[in-house]
């Protein structure tokens, strides 16, 4: 599933080509995502001139005058840009949605899988539903040491579950919640309550370096992901412990080892990431 370094990715190769861009017309091939895209879609749509797309946790949004677009690639959506000078601007079998702009640009989102999300939400942000109840962004001021030690305090679950939780830190999935808990040095399986101050303060900085590092690889091209040109990410070629096990630590040789917290695969190196307290 994209994570936050891959939907980052796509805002940023979309938007210079939608932004600020009016809508000519709306083709809907397959309304059977997720859940069904809305039939008046194309009609509420046609006219509307986009303000500055961005993105919340996993989402996409498309703001409009009088509403915004809430989209989620799921599993396997993307979203490719399509110029009018392209030779292949026929839809093929999984690209269910085309946004065409007025200067003949069209936004195609493709999803083999059928597991995205693409809804009109009327009105403002805050009172959408899947943006609600939200946490940081960890790449904003707002994640630092003494907002992740308030959140963990009392929470006797792992720390890596803890920091795949949304209501605390939105968009990191399982891939960079693996390598930023091997960069910090902290084993997947701590209790998140007994995670120092200073330990916290280093998970965030390793959070953010991970994801930043992914953003500028491009993110990950695990499954279906790729850029919004059709390219792939390149992240997966600098895991440090991901889908690693039985392979040499790169920093000490011990073997990574593997384990299931939260029904999900995690990657550990068992020397850099011992499994104590808080120290």
């Amino acid at each position: 599933m994209p994570e936050l370094p891959e939907v980052e990715t796509t805002l940023r190769g979309i938007a210079p080509h939608i932004n600020h861009r009016t809508i000519a017309e709306v083709a809907l091939r397959e309304t059977r995502l997720r859940r069904p895209v809305c039939a008046d879609l194309p009609d509420i749509l046609r006219g509307e001139t986009l303000g500055e797309a961005r993105r919340r946790a996993k989402y996409l949004l498309l703001p409009c005058a009088t509403g915004f677009l809430l989209m989620h690639l799921g599993m396997s959506g993307s979203l490719r840009i399509i110029l009018p000078a392209d030779d292949k601007r026929l839809p093929e079998k999984h690209d269910h949605v085309d946004i065409v702009f007025t200067d003949g640009t069209i936004l195609r989102y493709r999803d083999p899988r059928r597991f995205g999300l693409m809804e009109w939400y009327a009105g403002a942000e805050e009172f959408c539903p899947p943006l609600q109840k939200l946490g940081s962004e960890p790449l904003s001021a707002d994640f630092h040491a003494a907002y992740l030690h308030d959140k963990l305090a009392a929470r006797r679950c792992a720390i890596k579950i803890a920091l795949m939780n949304a209501h605390i830190v939105v968009g990191v999935g399982n891939i960079y919640a693996n390598e930023a808990l091997f960069r910090a040095g902290i084993h997947p399986q701590r209790r998140a309550e007994s995670l120092s101050k200073k330990e916290c303060q280093k998970l965030v900085k390793s959070v953010q370096t991970v994801l930043q590092q992914a953003i500028e690889a491009g993110g990950s091209s695990l499954r279906d992901f790729v850029h919004s040109d059709g390219s792939p990410g390149y992240f997966q070629q600098q895991y440090a412990v991901y889908a690693r096990t039985g392979e040499p630590c790169l920093q000490c040789a011990t073997p990574i080892a593997h384990a299931t917290i939260g029904q999900r695969s995690s990657f550990y190196c068992p020397h850099c990431q011992p499994h104590t307290e808080s120290l």
